[in-house]
């Protein structure tokens, strides 16, 4: 595997993220004016976390990285790969079937259990109506992630990565159905979501096969594979998934605050958009990229293509962070601020997006250092860092919360993601040279810092220069794109002056994957 297919595959990637994130910020703008931030707003926000946090667990947390690198090294070696991948496909079926049938059955004891602040409110009859409507998707979405998983090991990210556009065209055009025709929003909006899972999961099926794997569901048997699968698998849910539960324990302490609930998943959702674009593209493409170097016995490849991920994603991550940290009310103001949603609302978004953006480079870290092990098939170091890092952000959350109130889970989530991070690097030395940053990188990256912080100065004096314009009806918009398009121009121009970027990796990287 040539080099060049690791950018070609993260632009490839990134591109349909970026496009999906979009829509996520045009559906959640949407949800937020047409339902405020008060209880209907709550409510989705609990359903729809709710299959999300399973589907990270059984799909992109536990099975994915188990899954992807035992099937990066059959397809690598000619070794049955379709055989591996039906028996994992009927395995992975039964399992989601049962689950979703059995969460119908607990569906309050499982809202309970991620908001028991909702509990005795009709916020939480809403919660738990809304969650059995919700949690179908999480079968629908786990059954393509292993379709996606099969594309992203064989080179073909395009059909995975458009796949969550399906979920938020359909989201946006339901609510905006609902809207016109006077309908009931919240509940089409629910309804809407295990269809967008039908769909996504038609997509890479139909992407799947057109590659060679038209996989047929059979009856589900105990094969030694499976079993290894499985043995890899469960220490890798938590592992992959210690973000998603660190957002859960701040959701839970959240829950006991007005709105704060509501006010946490928006700013998740801002700085979602560069990890989603960056952090987990580089992943998406590390993953499968690694797991084939190494059994192809290509060290020297590995290294690169893990320095050159951490240089293109951190080149992109940190001027995204200091920007979240240094403008975020004009960010959130006029992403979200219409309708039911209050400038009291923008405010305390505001300060959560600040608190996140300080953590974004470390969500983006783990996505670079963790491939490291995953693709080795080991899961069991990951799981036991994830441990010490879950642990020091419950501790955090619900200890600081009698302090800084319902900001503490955002200060928590932030902390315990860069242990996690000293961890996997401090973990990763066993690996040798493989898993450390080469000479270009170490190079690069405190250019990069350094036309961050010139890009971060120059930010803030723009938005204090636009502060009236950025608060003046349709003309905000405008200059927001400018106070964006400002900060762009001075970040690359600043990184290619003193050499942090060349910009002309990118056009070549664009030109070859043409």
């Amino acid at each position: 595997m040539k080099p060049i297919r690791l950018m070609a595959g993260f632009f490839t990637v990134g591109v349909w993220t970026m496009a999906s994130r979009v829509l996520g910020f045009v559906r959640d703008a949407m949800i937020l004016a047409l339902l405020g931030t008060g209880p209907l707003y709550e409510a989705y926000v609990v359903a729809f976390r709710l299959p999300n946090l399973f589907r990270r667990f059984f799909a992109e947390g536990a099975f994915n990285m188990a899954f992807v690198p035992m099937f990066s090294k059959k397809f690598e070696n000619d070794q049955d790969p379709q055989g591996f991948a039906e028996d994992a496909l009927s395995g992975l079926a039964s399992v989601l079937i049962a689950l979703t049938l059995l969460a119908q059955l607990a569906m309050p004891w499982m809202i309970f259990a991620m908001a028991s602040g909702f509990s005795g409110q009709a916020r939480f009859d809403l919660s738990v109506e809304f969650g059995r409507i919700a949690f179908p998707y999480v079968l629908f979405i786990s059954l393509a992630a292993l379709f996606s998983g099969i594309l992203n090991a064989t080179g073909r990210f395009a059909a995975a990565a458009a796949a969550p556009v399906l979920l938020n065209v359909i989201l946006v055009s339901a609510m905006a159905a609902a809207h016109w025709l006077g309908g009931d929003v919240a509940r089409t909006l629910i309804w809407a979501i295990p269809a967008a899972g039908v769909a996504q999961l038609a997509l890479v099926w139909w992407a799947s096969a057109k590659a060679g794997f038209a996989l047929r569901p059979r009856r589900p048997r105990w094969t030694p594979e499976l079993a290894r699968l499985v043995r890899i698998a469960v220490p890798a849910a938590l592992a992959g998934g210690v973000v998603q539960v660190n957002l859960l324990v701040g959701q839970q302490v959240a829950s006991y605050f007005d709105r704060a609930v509501g006010w946490l998943y928006a700013a998740d959702r801002l700085y979602q958009l560069p990890l989603g674009v960056v952090g987990i593209a580089i992943g998406v493409v590390l993953l499968p990229d690694l797991s084939r170097r190494l059994a192809a016995k290509d060290e020297t490849g590995g290294r690169h293509a893990f320095s050159r991920a951490g240089e293109v994603s951190l080149a992109l991550t940190i001027p995204s962070a200091v920007a979240l940290m240094v403008i975020p009310l004009p960010l959130v103001a006029v992403l979200f601020q219409r309708g039911e949603t209050t400038a009291t609302d923008s405010a305390a978004i505001a300060q959560a997006v600040a608190i996140y953006g300080l953590g974004l480079p470390a969500f983006v870290l783990q996505k670079i250092l963790q491939p490291l092990f995953f693709a080795r098939e080991d899961t069991t170091t990951p799981f036991r860092y994830a441990l010490v890092a879950m642990a020091l952000n419950a501790a955090a959350a619900i200890g600081l919360t009698p302090v800084l109130g319902w900001l503490a889970p955002a200060i928590a989530t932030t902390a315990a993601a860069w242990v996690m991070v000293l961890l996997l690097a401090r973990g990763g030395r066993q690996f040798g040279d493989v898993a450390r940053f080469d000479a270009r990188f170490r190079s690069r990256i405190w250019r990069i810092c350094l036309a961050a912080a010139v890009m971060g100065a120059v930010l803030w004096a723009t938005a204090r220069a636009l502060e009236t314009a950025l608060n003046t009806g349709g003309l905000r918009y405008l200059a927001l794109f400018g106070l964006v398009t400002v900060g762009i121009v001075v970040y690359f121009a600043t990184a290619h002056v003193i050499g942090a970027v060349r910009l002309s990796d990118f056009s070549r990287s664009l030109r070859r994957k043409g």
